[in-house]
């Protein structure tokens, strides 16, 4: 019998260099040194950085498992529990972050304590010292592998994803209001699940653009590298945000919403541009910028009565509705004579004053409301004074609602649309959706379905394996 089955005597052997793991980190198969000269254990890790508050402080770093692999890196992240001054065997003396994991070998599992450093010139990606040895396990120093063996082969399977622990995410929320009911919601949920969320404010960050070392500064301080952004850019910082965006894009840092996708979803005459591409339903549109056109936009649009929209219109705020072509011209004539840019929509009356707004995730909408309109008002925006309510979305619904995020590249979407008798059309597909009416209406909690996504969108994921030859 192995000295390794279970009830084999009461010592745990160990020869001079074992296969373990660190399942706690995500690192299912290490080959490791067994020192008992040494008297901590030493983890191989390069990008340390410290976060999160004073009082409870983290650190993540990223790890070459396989020496000589440095196309393979695992993210990791713990909770700090000391800081060391530690002397290596060649007698350099350094600073060391100290954290606890479980440690695996064979079938037994006990916690120790790991300093972090970069061991990338070392033949062997952790040391074993003998501050993690229990008194029961006995060192061979002649043997290797006293233990059952591992296979760096893990690395290239799904395991190394669905596997993976959680850990700390360091995640930014740009927004300029950190006292809205969305900001609050991403905060209070993303803290609750152990992450450190920050608020940034769109307007105090500015950037380095270089090819090498691209940066963000934020009030004259460089910013530290975050594991996703959440964008939730105001319509007047559009394009400022956007340009945010891709900077952080650029640093490889996982952004909710993209740039492009976050421009497209605010051009009101790009957007539907974008669905009518995509063969998405939507009301008949129009767009004209000679006033001669006045006449054949409004016939283009279906006739009175009709919808006339600012292309840079919010929350309902300037969109007017037209029930005579007498009135259509009117308000034509006025949004041109204010220099205004605008489109024109065909008006579905059996909507009668109501719309639905899906709020998508990914590949699937997480809630669903029924807005309706306020008593003599015919728009269902909340901020308007509409009112909302749970409501049950047919399979055509919830495919058009997709299939419209999709269309614009869009993690995090609201979809609103109308239902019609020709099936559902699409009015906006919007990139920074609010959470208080949809969870309050649906009573689901949108913020936790996003950072689902965000975990599983920034979780390590297999790599190939090298041709051999």
């Amino acid at each position: 019998m192995r000295d390794s089955d279970p009830g084999f005597g009461e010592s745990f052997r160990l020869g001079w260099e074992e296969w373990l793991s660190l399942p706690g980190l995500g690192l299912p198969a290490l080959k490791a040194k067994v020192d008992t000269g040494a008297r901590t254990s030493a983890l191989h890790a390069f990008d340390i950085e410290p976060f999160g508050p004073a009082n409870a402080p983290h650190v993540r770093f990223t790890v070459h498992p396989i020496p000589g692999r440095m196309d393979l890196a695992i993210p990791c992240s713990a909770e700090v529990i000391d800081r060391r001054e530690v002397t290596s065997s060649n007698g350099e003396t350094e600073f060391r972050y100290v954290i606890r994991s479980e440690l695996a070998i064979g079938h037994r599992r006990w916690p120790i304590e790991l300093t972090l450093t970069d061991r990338g010139s070392m033949a062997y990606r952790m040391l074993l010292g003998r501050q993690a040895l229990a008194e029961d396990v006995v060192i061979v120093p002649g043997e290797s592998f006293c233990q059952p063996l591992l296979s760096y082969d893990v690395y290239h399977s799904a395991q190394v994803a669905t596997e993976a622990p959680a850990r700390t995410l360091r995640i930014a929320v740009l927004s300029r209001e950190g006292g809205s009911y969305s900001t609050r919601r991403l905060v209070e949920e993303g803290t609750n699940r152990g992450h450190v969320i920050e608020v940034i404010d769109t307007t105090r960050c500015y950037m380095a653009i270089n090819a090498l070392a691209p940066e963000i500064h934020y009030d004259g301080t460089r910013l530290p590298r975050f594991d996703a952004v959440i964008p939730r850019i105001g319509v007047s910082v559009t394009a400022y945000g956007a340009a945010l965006i891709r900077q952080f894009e650029s640093i490889g840092t996982f952004c909710v919403n993209s740039a492009e996708g976050i421009l497209a979803s605010r051009d009101k005459l790009h957007a539907h541009q974008i669905l009518a591409r995509h063969r998405i339903g939507m009301p008949a549109t129009a767009f004209a910028s000679s006033p001669k056109d006045t006449d054949n936009l409004i016939a283009l649009a279906g006739g009175a009565p009709l919808v006339v929209k600012l292309l840079e219109s919010t929350q309902g705020k300037g969109v007017v509705l037209a029930e005579t072509k007498q009135a259509a011209q009117s308000v034509i004539s006025a949004f041109r004579g204010l220099k205004a840019n605008f489109l024109v929509q065909h008006f579905v009356k059996e909507a009668a004053g109501e719309d639905i707004r899906c709020l998508v995730i990914g590949s699937r909408v997480v809630a669903a409301m029924r807005r309706r309109a306020g008593s003599g008002e015919f728009r269902s925006n909340l901020h308007q004074g509409g009112t909302a309510e749970p409501v049950r979305i047919t399979r055509t619904e919830r495919d058009t609602a997709i299939r419209a995020a999709r269309a614009f590249r869009l993690n995090l979407a609201g979809v609103d649309m109308l239902r019609s008798s020709e099936g559902p059309k699409v009015l906006e597909v919007n990139s920074s959706p609010g959470f208080e009416g949809i969870e309050g209406a649906s009573h689901r909690n949108v913020a936790a379905a996003l950072y689902d996504e965000i975990e599983k969108r920034v979780r390590p994921s297999p790599v190939r394996r090298r041709a051999k030859g």
